[in-house]
């Protein structure tokens, strides 16, 4: 039998530790349960060290794909009657993640020692968020569980494919750029000098273009690491200022406004909030908590801000719509959405219709922006990598000229 390690909690909520000798991990849980204490950490000991070695980078985490699979399978499980721990128990043995694995035995074992479904999951926020532990504890409260993960689980897949759209539109352009930038850098860098080389034994002054790129050519293989480092400067300079409270501010706040990725992003923000609200509120959690957890997951300060303004309008007694419509960032016809919503009693119905709308609105921005990037970057890398080149062969063309006069 091998040896662990472990450290749990009486139900006094006191820290304990020890070792015990074991089959496996499940038969030190299940002695540590019988004892009267909730396992959390059961690792196996080596001959003086831990033999668990987590690399960087190699341990995984719990993706939005994960999320999708585990919320199905455990709403048909428990539309199907089946009780929450057995779901769990067998969810967590056919999961391949290892550390999705040991999240849904802790999970397990919270639940077997009294603990809501709702507070064993808030216990992994990495792999839970506030949304979907409000999402849960409603549908625990209310009875409706199965119903809830269901909605859950169509909500992660349209977030999901929300966001692939516009990782796709980023990374398009963000990719011919970059290929642009590799191909002058070598030809810069290799290609150049070798025409140097040759162009000295002409003995005549060269074409000014054809000088301007061999002066540019020198300065890149003279200056290239204080390049990089600069390059490397300014994208660290950006990340510090965009981790203070007015960097941040200025930056989100500047996105939006971007004469094509602006209205884009607006899009995609009215389709994540309309979304997530309208979810939140049909599955019955609170409005100023919906709003609360929707504006922390904005992901834009400048949405944020008008977010947390219409949760203080809600508090004071009045609408949603007329605080959105301040904002500016929201268009109009969408507050004139949400206050015929309001004014019927199906806000959430009203705000799912207008989610509908805007993915399709995204995937309309999407394709114009492809659309509209592709001959602009084409010619973009076309132009530069072509105009090295003709500049490379004006001086062979001149003294072809001069050969042939």
């Amino acid at each position: 039998m091998a040896k662990y390690s472990w450290e749990g909690k009486t139900r006094a909520g006191q820290t304990q530790k020890g070792e015990m000798e074991a089959p496996n991990q499940g038969a030190v849980a299940a002695t540590l349960r019988r004892q009267g204490v909730l396992p959390g950490k059961i690792k196996e000991k080596g001959k003086g060290m831990d033999m668990e070695i987590k690399l960087p980078g190699m341990g995984g985490r719990v993706t939005t794909k994960d999320l999708v699979i585990f919320t199905r399978q455990f709403a048909t499980m428990i539309d199907a009657g089946l009780p929450l721990v057995q779901c769990l128990e067998i969810l967590g043995r056919q999961q391949d993640k290892k550390v999705f694995k040991e999240i849904l035995v802790q999970i397990k074992d919270s639940v077997e020692s009294g603990s809501t479904f709702a507070d064993a999951l808030k216990k992994h926020p990495k792999a839970f968020d506030n949304l979907f532990v409000n999402l849960v504890a409603a549908g625990e409260v209310g009875g409706i569980l199965d119903t809830i993960l269901n909605r859950l689980a169509a909500y992660l897949e349209k977030a999901q494919k929300l966001k692939k759209k516009v990782k796709s539109a980023m990374t398009y352009p963000a990719t011919i750029v970059g290929i642009a930038v590799v191909v002058i850098a070598v030809i810069l860098i290799f290609v150049i000098p070798a025409f140097e080389s040759m162009f000295a034994d002409f003995g005549s002054a060269l074409p000014m273009p054809t000088q301007v790129v061999i002066n540019l050519s020198n300065f890149v293989q003279k200056y290239i690491l204080a390049i990089i480092g600069v390059i490397i400067l300014l994208i660290f300079a950006f990340k510090k200022i965009y981790a203070t409270t007015r960097g941040r501010d200025v930056i989100d706040d500047t996105a939006l406004k971007l004469p094509i990725f602006g209205i884009l992003l607006r899009k995609v923000a009215v389709a994540k909030f309309t979304r997530t609200l309208g979810t939140m509120i049909s599955s019955g959690v609170p409005i100023l908590d919906g709003l609360e957890i929707v504006a922390r997951t904005a992901g834009n300060r400048t949405i944020e801000k008008a977010i947390y303004r219409v949760k203080q309008s809600i508090s004071e007694g009045k609408t949603i719509a007329e605080p959105l419509e301040k904002s500016g960032v929201f268009p109009p016809m969408v507050c004139q959405m949400i206050a015929v919503g309001e004014q019927s009693g199906s806000l959430d119905t009203m705000l799912n219709k207008i989610a509908d709308f805007y993915d399709d609105e995204v995937d309309d921005a999407v394709g114009n922006l492809t659309a509209m990037m592709e001959p602009m970057l084409m010619l973009f890398l076309g132009t530069t990598v072509g105009g090295l080149v003709i500049a490379m062969y004006l001086p062979i063309f001149q003294i072809a000229g001069t050969v042939g006069g």
